[in-house]
């Protein structure tokens, strides 16, 4: 692929798109849709490439076949309403993450843990760049800058992919890309490929439908936004849910027959003035006010916590959130430590009294290694139920992981199990 000649007819269709829009304006007409738009735009490029062809036979060059030639159009039609070059690494099913250090340094992460090297996506650092650019002014609830100034982006890609981008921290631009493991994902599929034992899918099924407030812990790349959108697949479509991330990539509102009445929330930067900043806590403490059955906040990064916790506390049941942690037990500590460095603190002991009032279980979720095969596979291995407060938040470990037999077990009794019961759950295995 000629990365030039993509970046230049790119270029020229946008310029005729945008005289367009202005033309349609003028004249008073109603704007595309974008739909329409996007299809009108084939035909613009269609006629910039003949142009260019025309002239490029003028000057005795060879031109390309007609397969080359629809490669190329694909390509500014990508570039114009995709992910440009990016595109076809996320339409690769195979591919899970997608790692660069500038436009050729491309290190690719396939199913399984297998790394390797990647073709370059375009042809300059600029035009990466201004590719990343384009699609954070577009891609989300709101435009987003990324620039020197503002040298940190983070984003929900439209096909659900999560893109974290850095400049000007190094010499060259660095993008990561995550890409979601599975769309409409429910428990059963994670028994099916053994992220979680039946029995406590089924645990988790019931604890739902009982309304206990869960906290899904785990490393990055975990798998806890997975896990996160298996548990609130089965929060019946009955409830109003209320969703608050600080970028979109749960996705839950996608799938109307599970969730009709979802409002999804979004946080906002502020400007380049300091200001229009829209925070998780904001959103967390107004969506108190609008009627939820329950909240979920897709991952808790800082003093939004405090707020998630007193609206757990204080009635809004069934609420779920994910934590960075390194172990189930770790999740109490972090938390705490959030609390800490709010920007109103709360002291260690108080934040401890306030999750053991908070939370019902912690579920860990972490990479465990195949020894037969050498890949990781992502597995559920630790649930922790919180008990109460003894100076600090005091939990017992409900399910454990068994490496012998690589599966997850039932590990101690739990409290609440009456709750569970009314909803269908029993130890020994069976539904009513």
């Amino acid at each position: 692929m000629d990365h030039a000649l993509v970046h230049q007819i790119r270029r020229q269709s946008g310029s005729v798109l945008a005289q367009r829009r202005r033309s349609d304006e003028a004249a008073g007409l109603v704007p595309m849709d974008l739909d329409s738009e996007r299809q009108y735009a084939r035909s613009v490029i269609r006629d910039v490439l003949n142009e260019h062809f025309q002239a490029e036979a003028g000057r005795g060059m060879a031109l390309p076949d007609a397969a080359e030639e629809a490669e190329l159009a694909e390509a500014v039609h990508a570039a114009l309403y995709g992910a440009g070059a990016l595109q076809p690494l996320l339409e690769d099913r195979d591919i899970e993450n997608i790692d660069m250090q500038g436009h050729d340094n491309v290190f690719i992460t396939r199913a399984g843990g297998r790394i390797e090297r990647g073709a370059p996506v375009c042809g300059s650092d600029d035009e990466l760049v201004e590719l990343v650019q384009t699609l954070a002014a577009t891609a989300g609830l709101t435009s987003r800058a990324w620039d020197t100034v503002n040298w940190e982006l983070d984003l929900r890609l439209p096909g659900g992919e999560r893109l974290s981008a850095v400049m000007a921290a190094s010499e060259r631009p660095h993008l990561s890309i995550r890409k979601p493991r599975l769309g409409k994902v429910a428990l059963d599929f994670l028994v099916k490929n053994g992220t979680v034992s039946d029995d406590a899918a089924q645990f988790l099924r019931s604890a739902v439908l009982a309304k206990k407030n869960m906290v899904i812990c785990g490393a990055t790349d975990s798998g806890k936004t997975t896990l996160l959108r298996a548990i609130a697949n089965e929060i019946p479509p009955s409830e109003r849910l209320i969703t608050v991330e600080g970028v979109r990539e749960l996705g839950l509102d996608e799938f109307k027959d599970l969730h009709p009445n979802i409002a999804v929330w979004e946080a906002r930067l502020p400007n380049s003035e300091g200001q229009g900043e829209i925070s998780l806590s904001s959103l967390v403490r107004r969506s108190l006010r609008q009627n939820p059955s329950r909240v979920i906040v897709g991952e808790v990064l800082g003093d939004e916590i405090i707020d998630m916790l007193r609206a757990m506390s204080q009635g809004n049941n069934g609420s779920l959130s994910t934590i960075h942690s390194d172990s189930a037990q770790g999740a109490f500590s972090r938390i705490a430590l959030y609390a800490l460095a709010a920007e109103k603190p709360l002291p260690i002991e108080a934040s401890h009294m306030l999750i053991a009032q908070s939370i019902n279980f912690v579920v860990f979720i972490s990479k465990v290694r195949n020894h037969e095969t050498g890949e990781e596979q992502r597995r559920v291995t630790e649930i922790r139920e919180v008990n109460g407060f003894d100076g600090q938040v005091s939990s017992s470990r409900v399910f454990a992981y068994d490496h012998a037999i690589g599966a997850l077990r039932a590990d101690s009794q739990i409290s609440c199990l009456p709750d569970l019961e009314r909803h269908g759950y029993y130890p020994s295995g069976g539904w009513m």
